[in-house]
């Protein structure tokens, strides 16, 4: 932790490089930096599972192709085709942790964690992909039926239940707060569903011959991916897109430090996202009570947003002079210097 009290008239904020805005009569100290509540506990056993998670899935994944193409169900082929999905999510998620616990560098000052955030968006989308494959193959079905072979597809899809639900409780014991282990755990969850859908259409076809029951439950099993789909893709675009994390409320934040701070009279300037879906940073500005000196309303402060929010990283600008961000136009922040 580190403080540094400065008094300068004006300085320059570059902007494209091309001009600056002079700002005068700035005064501020404190610039510090703290990291509280780091989730690292986590990290190795999450890696460990879902290596587990894959190789079960890729190796049943190779039988499910087989007995979806020997019964020709497409139930399935749409599980099996989830299931390859699922493998290379399992095998992005576990690069991802991977090199996500290397040490931050000069150029990725906050490091690799970021790359767990992509991993969820990219398995996110590769779900719709795979949702919208089944749905356009589930309606050419309708149109030219296919024999379906129910007994190879009841074997299969009990034995693919089988695999998948050994993943999935390997999975479940993993960190749930962490956004790339949620997404691959839905993964597995849609195979679940994806097999127990399988399941139920071959009992109907050996026990009725109705063989559009297959498309009709595949189609189900699409709807309910395309469901954790878009979850996964709204959260991990949220934290991409640098938005505030659902478990911290600006407006919170700074009535908590005005109110239960000695040290700050006025908390404004206040910005909050997040690094990883557990790891969170804020910036502020604050006004010092009369008479606090720059480093103990820092020190304050951090203290306050670890304990109370749980904040990974904090920035605080303590400003003992009026904001000079006050008068900016371009600055539309809702927490202003008032």
């Amino acid at each position: 932790m580190s403080t540094a009290s400065m008094a300068h008239d004006e300085h320059d904020h570059g902007h494209d490089g091309k001009h600056h805005h002079a700002h005068t009569g700035h005064g501020h100290a404190g610039h510090s930096h703290s990291h509280a509540g780091h989730h690292h506990a986590y990290g190795a056993e999450d890696q460990r599972r879902i290596a587990w998670a894959f190789v079960t899935i890729a190796v049943f994944m190779i039988v499910e192709v087989v007995g979806g193409v020997l019964s020709g169900s497409l139930a399935l082929l749409a599980d099996a085709g989830h299931m390859i999905s699922d493998a290379a999510a399992l095998g992005f998620s576990w690069v991802a942790i991977h090199y996500g616990r290397r040490p931050a560098t000069a150029e990725l000052s906050y490091g690799y964690k970021r790359l767990e955030i992509l991993a969820a968006f990219v398995n996110g989308c590769a779900l719709f992909v795979i949702a919208a494959w089944i749905v356009i193959e589930a309606i050419r079905r309708f149109a030219a039926p296919v024999p379906v072979v129910g007994k190879t597809m009841l074997i299969v899809a009990v034995a693919g239940l089988a695999a998948n639900a050994v993943a999935f409780l390997v999975l479940h014991g993993g960190n749930r707060e962490n956004l790339n282990m949620r997404g691959a755990w839905l993964h597995v969850l849609g195979d679940m569903l994806g097999s127990a859908a399988a399941i139920v259409a071959a009992i109907v076809i050996l026990l009725t011959g109705w063989s559009p029951i297959d498309p009709i439950l595949s189609i189900v099993v699409a709807v309910i991916i395309l469901k954790s789909a878009w979850e996964i893709v709204k959260s991990s675009a949220h934290i991409l897109l640098e938005g505030a994390p659902d478990s911290l409320s600006l407006a919170e934040i700074k009535a908590d430090l005005e109110e239960n701070v000695p040290e700050v009279d006025n908390a404004h300037h206040i910005h909050a996202w997040s690094i990883t879906g557990e790891r969170h940073v804020v910036t502020l500005h604050v006004h010092p009570t009369a008479g606090v000196p720059a480093h103990d309303v820092v020190v304050a402060v951090q203290r306050r947003l670890a304990v109370r929010f749980d904040v990974a990283h904090a920035t605080i600008q303590v400003e003992e002079q009026a904001c000079a961000d006050s008068h900016e136009a371009h600055d539309h922040d809702s927490h202003d210097c008032h």
